[in-house]
């Protein structure tokens, strides 16, 4: 049934049961009135039958009002909220069934309490419109959700790419080459690689590449490296392998229109991921890194080199890996933007593990904790780029104890310039809560070269008060001290009052 049909039966249900409310009518009265059984009236109501015509009359009727008011489509102002969202694109893109949940029971919840789900759904609203959110927030708040349901890690994509490598005779050493790539997707799948072809249009010289359906075009971005070219091969074939029919054609989601567009882009950076940094060969590399009595930052650095993969290709697997087959399962992964013109650090991506740790996004502005070794060391970055320094990628681990609470992880860092953005650094992170079973893996977790450091959210929030970091003062810890104190008063002057 279209999406158009069923939010006309839920409007509808949610008409029939709010005149036979406002006329103190129960359900045997209504059933008694028209002549329908109980049962059948409940489904109206909650959105899951719509009565023929006879019976739209017969109702009316019963109900007192013209049939046309019945069926016109329109709630009143106190369901204007659940009219609105109907009328949107959100009920329909919704991905409830990746995670379980049946769209009937969001139906039944609204058909339920319309005022209280209206007034609520009037509140998220707001808040989106305040803070500029679209659609494609929640598809990409959705999509992250998706992710951390399912550990990051999936079987069907790994065997995909297995059956890949052996149907079209992929080598099974790494790096791939670019051109067997090239080959494989002109072959197989009739594309035509246009190198450069994006050179002349200076409006995309941020994307790494544009799909053109009709023609079955790939225009490559002429910056990009040798690394960034073959894992965009890698997506293409992945859109063609896993028969990922909806999709955007620019390398980056621009502006997503559907939740499909976006969860089969993330499947596709998936399988290229995969493809380039095979599973088998990458568990036994991190094992034996992970099996060293000393932090060995070079070494971190050669398990990417190796599949001459980027830092965002390495932590995406690692993202993936680890989970499933070390059992660290209580992760964070961050990924920080940063113009070295300005002091200003932005989340562009972010992934949470089991639950949402504390360094994460914060759309409010404030000043992200200096001490955390993603930023510190981006600095280090720019510093080394203002003295004239080439530096390709550097590495750092920290042990972030985070201020107030028992949490502390094992921070793991790369810093690089940004391709093909000029100007611009980003840092990854990968975030492992200190535990017993981290202690127990991760042999150089206890090296005393890998500096401790106690952190906080934000700078607004810290109560740190000789951090020579801090690029903020503490409005939100003194904002809170003050209503303590208020709170503390007026308790003492009800207190007063009744001792007399």
């Amino acid at each position: 049934m279209s999406t158009k049909a069923q939010n006309y039966r839920i409007v509808f249900g949610l008409k029939v049961k709010q005149l036979r409310q406002a006329k103190g009518l129960s359900f045997a009265e209504l059933a008694e009135q028209t002549g329908m059984s109980v049962s059948y009236l409940n489904e109206i109501e909650k959105g899951k039958k719509y009565p023929k015509d006879d019976k739209v009359l017969v109702l009316a009727a019963a109900l007192d009002v013209p049939s046309t008011e019945l069926t016109s489509g329109e709630l009143d102002k106190s369901l204007a909220p659940v009219t609105e969202l109907l009328q949107s694109n959100f009920l329909n893109e919704l991905p409830l069934d990746l995670f379980g949940i049946e769209l009937a029971k969001v139906v039944e919840i609204i058909a339920n309490a319309p005022a209280r789900v209206g007034a609520f759904i009037s509140t998220l609203l707001e808040i989106s419109r305040n803070y500029a959110l679209k659609e494609e927030n929640f598809y990409f708040s959705a999509l992250r959700s998706y992710l951390e349901l399912h550990n990051n890690y999936f079987e069907d994509i790994e065997n995909a790419v297995d059956e890949c490598v052996t149907k079209f005779g992929i080598p099974e050493e790494r790096p791939i080459s670019g051109d067997f790539l090239r080959k494989l997707l002109e072959k197989q799948f009739g594309y035509k690689i246009v190198d450069g072809g994006l050179d002349a249009y200076s409006e995309l010289q941020n994307l790494r590449s544009v799909f053109i359906p009709e023609k079955k075009e790939l225009l490559l971005n002429s910056k990009l490296t040798p690394t960034q070219k073959v894992f965009q091969l890698g997506k293409e074939l992945g859109f063609n392998t896993l028969n990922l029919k909806e999709r955007a054609y620019t390398s980056s989601l621009l502006r997503s229109k559907t939740f499909e567009e976006v969860l089969n882009h993330s499947k596709a950076t998936y399988f290229s991921v995969a493809l380039l940094l095979p599973r088998a060969t990458f568990i036994a590399d991190l094992q034996r890194f992970f099996q060293k009595e000393s932090w060995d930052g070079e070494a971190f650095i050669a398990i990417m080199k190796k599949y001459e993969a980027t830092p965002e290709m390495f932590y995406h697997r690692l993202t993936n890996i680890i989970p499933q087959f070390f059992g660290l399962d209580k992760l964070f992964f961050l990924r920080f933007s940063h113009e070295p013109t300005s002091d200003y650090f932005e989340i562009d991506k972010e992934l949470h593990l089991s639950r949402r740790h504390h360094p994460h996004g914060n759309g409010l502005l404030e000043h992200y904790c200096r001490r955390w070794v993603a930023l510190s060391l981006l600095n280090d970055l720019n510093e080394m780029q203002q003295e004239g320094k080439f530096v390709d990628t550097i590495v750092r681990a920290q042990r972030s104890r985070y201020i107030g609470t028992d949490d502390e992880y094992l921070c793991l860092t790369l810093a690089r310039p940004a391709y093909p953005s000029p100007n611009r650094n980003v840092s990854v992170t990968l975030g492992l809560l200190v535990n017993e079973d981290l202690q127990s893996k991760i042999k150089f977790l206890s090296d005393p070269a890998i500096q401790i450091r106690d952190v906080n959210q934000t700078c607004e929030r810290c109560p740190l008060s000789d951090c020579k970091e801090r690029a903020a003062p503490p409005i939100i810890v003194e904002k809170r001290e003050r209503m303590r104190l208020v709170q503390n008063r007026l308790k003492s002057l009800v207190l007063q009052n009744n001792e007399k």
